[in-house]
């Protein structure tokens, strides 16, 4: 389903009609919104735990008052995180169960053959640029990339803030080998979602259809043209805005 949105053309009297198609429902935006500020917050309190004897972090960890507010805030957005995950993941169980769930960011070979055709694009051994349907191979290394990150660092550091209940069930050695998967997939992290995830959403183009939920029909032509075809039954080079008389 799409709708029409008015924006302000170049002559007063007048408005060009932009049609916008669904991207993100409220549900989604919100699982976003809050993934964002939690994995913010928790790499603002952590690496400053990391790298604890550096001089950048001792101006923050000046004291073992802020060193255990940090802690504390780490320890309350980690599990701010963990039930959006369990949220996540019950939501999409109930799905499943009611036969509802979209296999839209599935890995398919498809994907593969897109990423392969995507680099002859650009190395300008292919003229054209391949099609994509809702979401891309790109979008879906995003997806499932955080998805195993996310659950690494979850899982080791629980193990990190109960290291005597852990070690009554496991050998010790699982406590140094969760402080370095931690650590590891944190630092990952943040450098894929700089590189990475933020290059393709703000630089390559801005994108704010996770916020708004909706996308322009032109955006839709240009990146995600198997879909608007799906849902329109119409050729992707096919334009449908106008102007109106105010």
């Amino acid at each position: 389903m799409s709708q029409l949105k008015s924006t302000p053309s170049s002559s007063p009297t007048q408005v060009k009609l932009v049609k916008t198609f669904p991207r993100f429902s409220v549900s989604q935006r919100w699982e976003h919104a809050v993934l964002l500020i939690c994995i913010a917050i928790l790499l603002l309190t952590g690496l400053p735990q990391k790298y604890a004897a550096s001089a950048w972090s001792q101006t923050i960890i000046s004291s073992p008052e802020r060193l255990a507010m940090i802690q504390d805030i780490h320890h309350i957005t980690a599990l701010v995180l963990t039930a959006l995950v369990i949220y996540h993941l019950g939501k999409a169980c109930y799905l499943i169960t009611r036969r509802k769930l979209p296999g839209d960011m599935l890995p398919t070979v498809q994907d593969i053959k897109d990423a392969w055709n995507m680099m002859l694009y650009l190395i300008y051994i292919k003229k054209q640029k391949p099609t994509f349907g809702k979401y891309n191979f790109e979008q879906k290394v995003t997806y499932w990339f955080l998805f195993f990150s996310i659950g690494i660092m979850i899982i080791s550091g629980y193990v990190m803030w109960f290291p005597e209940t852990i070690t009554r069930l496991l050998p010790g050695g699982v406590i140094p080998a969760a402080i370095m998967a931690h650590s590891t997939e944190a630092i990952a992290t943040a450098i894929f979602i700089v590189l990475w995830h933020f290059y393709h959403v703000h630089l390559e183009r801005l994108n704010l259809s996770i916020f708004s939920g909706w996308l322009t029909e032109e955006d839709m032509q240009s990146y995600h043209a198997l879909e608007y075809e799906q849902l329109t039954q119409e050729p992707r080079t096919h334009q449908d805005s106008g102007e109106i008389s105010t």
